[in-house]
């Protein structure tokens, strides 16, 4: 355990993409050499139904009431202009108006209508939806895409090219993602937008060079390299050549070919939604295609203080192309079933709209109770969990904490919530807050986890 310690302890600098890239590339080729824990020795897993996560993380905040659960009945002070939500192709399942697509995949995910924490702060609240911890501690823990890299990529034995954690396309930025596991198990944040051409993925995809000018610099760099000819055979530098193998595979290789949206049909691209996000989805599907295990899509926009019905206009039939479209592509490629989809953001907002100036429309933070959604991965769909009251201000039935989520999530991606994490301060630490630990928690989603 201190050994696995010690070696986070040397990450623990913050460094760049492009240097986080060398280490997965390193690692893929066997070079980089550190002591973990074994998460299949501390610990019996449970059976893993899951292979990947794809978590649409709804930067800053999506309307409950505008999006999942709606509530017309309410009146116009609460609904505003959508007032019409629409029924899904499950009976007694509506769904926000602007979501027709969604709607007729309702039988492939489950909508959380209780979630709640009554934390309204960005950034504490994004923490505690994404660890399952409460703020404030001692110590900063990981994240759940922290968490599967550690236990599903680097420990699992993952050989990829692309590091195990990838985020699409920007940073969260509201806490350290890898808490005390240190820089090895932040995110791969690619940078670059997938709706252009070509996507520029930051330390893969140089803008405004060729693949053959990526070519000639190799050639170059061969030519100049001296120490190489005269050593051939040196181990450093055999194991140079092997790394540099490595990082122009997945500069000119295969690597580089999972970004590469021309690939795909453009009927395909075009479903999906040719906007940052509808690509990000299709990215997001080609990753996990090829064995990246976890993916988070960072979907900004969504902290409507002003003018938030103007927005949902804008974005919510963005999220419905994309988000259908996702669902129902890796549904037809038989992928759905060991791909969790997890849709949610750190809170909700205020049910009751604010229409004086200068909100002029707009709705604030709102912890309370907000709407998640699960699918795939041996998540049951066509369900709801919980219910909100009549207005959507409080949890009425079946409160579902973040803990409660996360842990459904590492359940069914095997990964046992007794397996020790390497706490910087020596006390036990598991994936999951104990029961000592004070976490308020209403148990797992058992209600649509298959048996």
């Amino acid at each position: 355990m201190s050994a696995f310690y010690f070696d986070i302890e040397k990450q623990r600098p913050r460094i760049s993409r492009r240097e986080a890239i060398r280490r997965a590339l390193f690692t893929a080729s066997g070079l980089m050499l550190a002591n973990h824990i074994s998460f299949r020795a501390l610990a019996a897993a449970p059976t893993a139904r899951a292979k990947a996560v794809i978590q649409i993380w709804m930067w800053g905040g999506p309307s409950h009431l505008d999006i999942f659960d709606p509530k017309p009945e309410a009146g116009y002070d609460y609904c505003g202009p959508l007032k019409s939500p629409i029924a899904t192709n499950v009976s007694g399942i509506r769904i926000g108006e602007l979501l027709p697509l969604l709607a007729k995949q309702a039988d492939k995910y489950s909508i959380i209508r209780s979630m709640t924490h009554g934390n309204n702060g960005h950034e504490t609240a994004s923490y505690l939806v994404q660890t399952g911890r409460q703020p404030g501690g001692r110590i900063v823990f990981p994240c759940v895409g922290s968490v599967v890299s550690l236990a599903k990529g680097y420990e699992a034995g993952y050989k990829g090219l692309i590091p195990p954690y990838v985020v699409l396309t920007e940073p969260q930025g509201r806490f350290d993602e890898a808490g005390f596991l240190g820089a090895r198990y932040k995110p791969f944040s690619t940078g670059g937008d997938p709706s252009k051409i070509p996507f520029a993925v930051e330390g893969v995809v140089a803008p405004g060079i060729t693949a053959q000018h990526q070519k000639d610099r190799r050639e170059l760099l061969h030519h100049l390299d001296t120490l190489a000819q005269a050593l051939p055979v040196d181990p450093q530098v055999t194991a140079n050549t092997q790394a540099e193998n490595s990082a122009y595979d997945m500069i000119l290789g295969d690597g580089a070919k999972v970004f590469d949206l021309s690939q795909e049909k453009p009927e395909l691209r075009d479903r999906y939604g040719k906007s940052k996000f509808g690509q990000s989805c299709l990215v997001a599907r080609r990753l996990v295609e090829r064995g990246i295990p976890y993916v988070t899509i960072n979907y900004g926009g969504w902290d409507t203080h002003k003018n938030n019905f103007q927005a949902m206009q804008r974005q919510l039939p963005e999220l419905d192309k994309g988000f259908a479209t996702l669902l129902q592509d890796l549904s037809e490629r038989g992928l759905l079933d060991s791909t969790i989809i997890w849709w949610g953001g750190e809170f909700g907002r205020t049910p009751k709209v604010q229409w004086e100036a200068p909100w002029n429309g707009g709705r604030g933070h709102y912890g309370k109770v907000f709407s998640a959604a699960l699918a795939g991965g041996g998540f049951k769909g066509g369900q709801v969990i919980g219910a909100s009251d009549a207005r959507g201000e409080e949890v009425k039935d079946r409160p579902v904490y973040p803990v409660d989520l996360i842990g459904s999530i590492y359940a069914q991606m095997g990964i046992s919530p007794t397996t020790k994490l390497p706490n910087p301060e020596g006390a036990p630490t598991f994936v999951m807050p104990q029961a000592a630990d004070g976490i308020k928690s209403a148990g797992l989603l058992k209600e649509i986890m298959s048996a």
